[in-house]
């Protein structure tokens, strides 16, 4: 298995501040509130970093939140080691009306779509958000779902045999993007 940097942490810190931009120019003048929903695990980190510039550039904090999407997920068990038979549950924290609020949704990697199906499905058991937008850190491709996330910090086309892994430091006491690269696999 070989494994590259692809990003490192002042180059992800700047990825997130642009992303922060982005959503406070979409937003600038809206009626509607923003909410920041992070989606467990790596999501939230990035949700509160991006609430926090938010709240800097704009001097209003949005309301923040976290998701956990364990019993909503459609391949739980199903392909070969890479998810637990039983799920392990993690906490939904949402402590504001979720139907007065455009909900952007955090998430580390976008690859098939299965993750933000689920957390829209499980945000959903919340109530109905008017609006629903998705930000994603790294957007590796491989769609199997009609997804399309709405703010993407970087655009990084991989292999089947390839992965995108996500450390922030908040949880791994390093912010950066790696590829990992298993051995023997074909591009």
């Amino acid at each position: 298995m070989s494994t590259k940097v692809l990003v490192d942490a002042d180059h992800l810190k700047r990825t997130v501040a642009r992303i922060a931009h982005e959503v406070v120019e979409r937003h600038a003048g809206s009626d509607l509130p923003l909410a920041i929903v992070g989606i467990h695990t790596n999501g939230v980190p990035l949700a509160r970093r991006l609430a926090s510039l938010i709240g800097e550039f704009t001097g209003a904090t949005p309301p923040l939140g976290s998701i956990d999407i364990a019993l909503y997920r459609d391949d739980v068990g199903v392909s070969e080691g890479q998810r637990p038979a039983v799920p392990v549950v993690g906490e939904t924290v949402l402590d504001f009306d979720i139907s007065h609020h455009a909900v952007l949704l955090v998430d580390d990697v976008l690859y098939t779509g299965r993750t933000i199906r689920a957390a829209i499905d499980a945000l959903f058991d919340y109530g109905r958000p008017p609006l629903v937008q998705l930000a994603v850190l790294v957007d590796r491709g491989h769609r199997e779902l009609p997804i399309r996330p709405d703010y993407v910090g970087k655009n990084l086309p991989t292999s089947r045999g390839e992965r995108i892994t996500v450390h922030v430091s908040e949880i791994d006491d390093a912010d950066e993007i790696l590829l990992v690269e298993k051995a023997g696999a074909q591009s």
